[in-house]
């Protein structure tokens, strides 16, 4: 019911528009704001200028690999057992590439938009030293993310109770989710009084207690689970909701991915882009399981499958190939490069930041059969840390 199509189109006009504000950016025109640097490929040696294209040629392959692996391993795990979606293990992979998305958004990319917005390159006569424009950028992202995730998802929930009801001939949606507000009621009259067997009490208090708590982290995804009463529709719209969030989490991964492969591509010291080669593509790996989560939950088509998972993996080879071409012209500290990629990165990590917390950790916490089950929930909560513990380290790399 959500086009697919229409989200790629989506992600392929924003890396469009990336490589049009970069363009201006490459050229290190600007003669009072080069700080004294030169372009990237001036200066260096005839055998660091080769060898610098080995590596970028290896870490054109190795990222392209690690991509397409750690997405590819969430959306062919569906046919093993121990992997589906509904499954501990799942949670578990999940919770760990949550965290990784987390850390890109609070370790990577927010201190380097607080950087390259705060550099004494930018003039100094302007607004740049005096107010915090990255975390501006980083707030304005998360407003836009929240909006455009309820928006959405508001959307397609109203298509689906108006393609609900023409089916069932007037009002069965309607009468659908009444009778499922019919049923809470009781469930809470039921536990006020604290009537019949104990056993049954507590179950019903269980549900209660954790449907509010569900609904209160995301209510959209509450609302969407009412929806058919757990049955095929229900099934539909929560798949509907993950489409979503798949698509808009892919949004936030295009930016920053188009920007760091540029800026690997651009530099022409082997010692720089030695420790990138490794620490990206465990980047763009761990990122990918949390995107392939994502793409497993939403149930998209095998084509739908294809296009996401490829504009994933080719984002940051692409962004290489990119800077490769401007290398010789492209200066990192000129003012128009600063601004546009501390604008972008700044908006980026807010994406990832929202989706990280409310779409991915916050949905998973607070399900029924997470917080059911200690082992499971601890066992979410340490892959979590893992994960945001292990990307914080490449920090230091990358």
């Amino acid at each position: 019911m959500t086009p697919p199509r229409g989200g790629a189109l989506v992600v392929l006009a924003v890396m469009a528009s990336l490589l049009l504000l970069l363009a201006p950016a490459a050229h290190a025109d600007d003669g009072a704001g080069d700080c004294g640097a030169t372009a990237a490929g001036d200066g260096a040696s005839g055998g660091d200028h080769a060898r610098a294209k080995t590596l970028k040629v290896a870490a054109f392959f190795s990222i392209l690999v690690c991509g397409a692996l750690g997405c590819l391993l969430p959306v062919l795990g569906r046919r093993v057992p121990a992997l589906r979606a509904d499954g501990d293990v799942f949670f578990l992979v999940k919770a760990f590439a949550a965290g990784v998305i987390l850390a890109t958004g609070f370790i990577h990319i927010l201190p380097d938009a607080f950087d390259k917005l705060t550099s004494p390159c930018l003039p100094s006569g302007g607004p740049w030293q005096s107010f915090p424009f990255a975390g501006l950028g980083a707030m304005v992202g998360t407003i836009g993310t929240l909006v455009v995730d309820t928006v959405a998802t508001g959307y397609f929930t109203r298509l689906h109770f108006k393609d609900t009801t023409a089916a069932g001939g007037g009002g069965g949606g309607v009468v659908s989710a009444a009778a499922v507000g019919d049923e809470e009621k009781q469930q809470r009259e039921a536990a006020a009084h604290g009537g019949g067997g104990g056993g049954e009490d507590h179950e019903g208090h269980l549900h209660m207690h954790t449907h509010a708590t569900h609904g209160h982290a995301h209510g959209s995804t509450a609302l969407v689970a009412a929806v058919g009463d757990g049955g095929g529709d229900g099934e539909k719209e929560h798949a509907l909701r993950h489409r979503v969030i798949a698509q808009v989490l892919e949004l936030g991964i295009v930016v920053h991915s188009v920007i760091i492969g540029i800026s690997l591509g651009a530099s022409e010291e082997p010692s720089t882009i030695k420790p990138l080669v490794v620490a990206l593509s465990f980047h763009q790996m761990f990122e990918g399981m949390g995107l392939g989560g994502c793409i497993v939950q939403a149930k998209f088509k095998v084509r739908s499958i294809v296009t996401m998972v490829l504009f994933f993996c080719l984002t940051t080879p692409v962004g290489i190939l990119v800077g490769v071409g401007i290398s010789s012209v492209y200066n990192e500290n000129s003012p128009t490069a600063l601004i546009v990629e501390g604008i972008l990165n700044s908006v980026a990590a807010g994406i990832l930041v929202y989706m990280a917390l409310v779409d991915l950790l916050a949905e998973d916490f607070m399900n029924p059969k997470v917080q059911s089950r200690g082992k499971l929930q601890l066992g979410i909560n340490v892959f979590m840390l893992v994960g945001a513990g292990l990307m914080s380290m490449l920090a230091k790399w990358a």
